[in-house]
């Protein structure tokens, strides 16, 4: 028996075999009805074929002339006898190359390459005995090894591919390795576009997913009329509002329309927008144009996530008010759940503290934040990222053109800081009308929503306006009760719990179903667990009410839904609490005074959101070359 042949054999022992041993649980998607995500560039690294003669990755991955072809590539070592490990890998090539037998066609566009980590035992003639009886008519597959465990590892850390020696009690090398399985799908560009593990490794999700990125690349029909409503292109990219209703008719907006145009963000620091007073620029961090350039390359920037799919942009999405208007809390890298929901960075500049707890003073230690939290971008630490960023080529140069030293922790802050400070937005129809004077900018209704928020409504004085310029914020904290009844609910008391299944559409579910699924949903304890001072429990920083119409849920954990909401909430007089603030209380307002306010609030989105979210989609986005 043969190495091959050993390796595909299963064990005598019952052992629960990988899916991908038995056939598919369901029907394999239909190739190229869904895409595949860029998720970074292939690495490349020097390797021996099977007949031990010198080559590079990137060779077999195809040349210019040469980019027709798809690349499978698995690390294995040949003496694995884990079942669901090496042999797995190899089982499912076998079974995909049993399958290229019978389409031709899709042979000629697929490459197989299965590269050793064991370079002391797996030589180049280990490798083509492994290989002998796998090999097959029309398919091409290669089987290759390195010189030594020096050339190997550079290509194991590009890959993220672990492989630690095993070693028995005296120290001695077991010939076993401690792994797990990856298999990696690469385009016919060397773009990485899906990575498998065990549990999803299997030859016809394999085969769906070559034959998509085989797919010639389709024109998107116009699906929007040249006169597109900019509502539309300016807010959710799929906007399902009334999705509940049966004749509920999509307004999503083809990518293709988002077509963006760069604009000179510098002048928002130097001629604020009408309602704004000048902007705070620390000392140590003057503002520049190439400064702004480079916050704004690196806020867009995939890359900068530990798995290259998650920008800061992901979060604070420029069309929906640079928030997101579709998720109570924020989601961040391979869909982990934040607890609070996205602020704005609207004039984010004004700001004397950040974060719902306003844990951080400047932009630039904020930054910090979410680039290290596992469960935003998930870097595992700040040099990671500074790494990362001095080996991305398109970086080169820059950070020393902008500041002249290389890219470090001060540095990333600092530019990203600088674009974040010119996202200024006012020139209001209030602005135009209460410090422009401009008598017909307001309507009669929304007047008198002015005249409650100063007045009966109580809401200035935490959402401060004065005669030069208005904040609409008194960058403090308050309890409003949200967090308490978050908090000290008992959610277990109701058998059955409300659940959000799409836009509009809920159904009760049993609480023993959601919490035999469900991690315990972690406490927020507001400002408190910053100062630990008990009197900060469930205090959250006052947001600005500037361009509040954009920035929907509302709440430090999107708990309300719409801005009338929000005003009948603060009519009941919040929640009732030991630590509620004590300018929270009944307003006692009538129906047609919460609409009159509710119209005021809407008065204040300012008049340049368009071109910023526009420059926002003329920014690249790190997709790998």
């Amino acid at each position: 028996m043969n190495l091959a042949q050993a390796d595909l054999k299963q064990p005598a022992q019952p052992q629960s075999l990988a899916p991908g041993y038995s056939d598919l649980k369901f029907t394999a998607p239909i190739p190229g009805s869904y895409k595949l995500p860029i998720l970074g560039q292939a690495s490349d690294g020097n390797v021996l074929d099977s007949d031990g003669r010198e080559t590079t990755l990137h060779k077999l991955m195809g040349d210019a002339a040469n980019q027709d072809k798809v690349v499978l590539l698995s690390f294995i070592y040949a003496t694995c006898s884990d079942i669901n490990g090496c042999p797995l890998a190899t089982a499912v090539f076998h079974k995909i190359k049993t399958r290229l037998g019978k389409e031709p066609e899709l042979a000629s566009h697929l490459r197989l390459i299965t590269l050793s980590f064991n370079p002391e035992h797996d030589t180049p003639e280990r490798m083509k005995a492994y290989g002998a009886t796998l090999q097959g008519r029309g398919v091409e597959w290669h089987f290759l090894t390195t010189r030594s465990e020096k050339e190997l590892q550079p290509i194991l850390t590009a890959y993220k591919q672990t492989a630690e020696k095993v070693y028995d009690a005296s120290g001695k090398f077991t010939n076993t390795f401690s792994h797990n399985l990856r298999v990696y799908l690469i385009d016919q560009h060397k773009q990485l576009r899906n990575i498998y593990n065990t549990e999803l490794l299997h030859p016809d999700t394999l085969i769906s997913d070559i034959k998509t990125l085989l797919q010639p690349q389709a024109k998107i029909a116009q699906s929007t009329p040249n006169n597109l409503d900019k509502s539309a292109l300016y807010g959710a990219g799929d906007n399902k509002l009334d999705y509940q209703n049966k004749d509920y008719q999509t307004k999503s907006v083809a990518l293709t329309r988002r077509e963006g145009q760069s604009t000179d963000l510098l002048k928002t620091i130097v001629q604020p927008p009408l309602g704004l007073p000048s902007v705070p620029v620390p000392d140590l961090n003057p503002i520049t144009a190439e400064k702004i350039s480079l916050g704004r390359k690196l806020f867009y920037d995939r890359r900068l996530s530990i798995n290259n799919t998650f920008s800061c942009a992901m979060c604070h999405i420029p069309e929906q008010g640079f928030t997101s208007n579709e998720m109570a809390t924020a989601v961040g890298v391979e869909g982990r759940t934040v607890r609070r929901n996205s602020p704005t960075l609207y004039n984010v500049a004004y700001m004397q503290s950040l974060f719902h707890d306003s844990r951080e003073s400047t932009l630039e230690q904020q930054v910090w934040g979410p680039l290290l939290a596992h469960n935003e971008m998930a870097n595992p630490s700040i040099g990671y990222v500074i790494d990362k960023i001095k080996n991305i080529q398109d970086y080169n140069g820059l950070f020393e053109k902008v500041f002249h030293k290389e890219p470090g922790m001060e540095t990333i802050g600092m530019a990203i800081a600088s674009y974040q400070r010119t996202l200024n937005s006012a020139n209001s129809p209030f602005d135009r009308w209460y410090y422009g004077k401009d008598s017909k900018a307001l309507s009669a209704k929304a007047q008198r929503g002015f005249q409650l928020f100063n007045g009966k409504a109580q809401c200035s004085q935490c959402h401060t306006v004065n005669k030069e310029y208005a904040l609409s914020t008194d960058n403090n904290l308050h309890n409003t009760g949200i967090g308490y009844a978050d908090a000290m609910t008992d959610k277990t008391a109701n058998p059955l719990q409300r659940v959000q299944v799409s836009p509009g559409v809920y159904i009760d579910v049993p609480s023993k179903v959601i919490d035999s699924v469900a991690e315990p949903k972690a406490n927020d304890l507001g400002r408190y667990e910053v100062t630990q001072n008990p009197q900060d429990r469930w205090r959250y920083k006052t947001p600005s009410l500037r361009n509040v119409q954009l920035t929907a849920p509302y709440m430090h954990n999107g708990s309300i839904a719409s801005l009338r909401e929000v005003v009948e909430f603060y009519n009941r007089g919040g929640i009732a609490n030991e630590n509620l603030d004590t300018l929270i209380k009944p307003l006692h307002l009538s129906g047609t005074e919460i609409d009159d306010l509710t119209a005021f609030l809407e008065s204040l989105t300012g008049d340049n959101t368009e071109e910023l979210v526009s420059d926002a989609f003329a920014a690249p986005i790190g997709e790998s070359d």
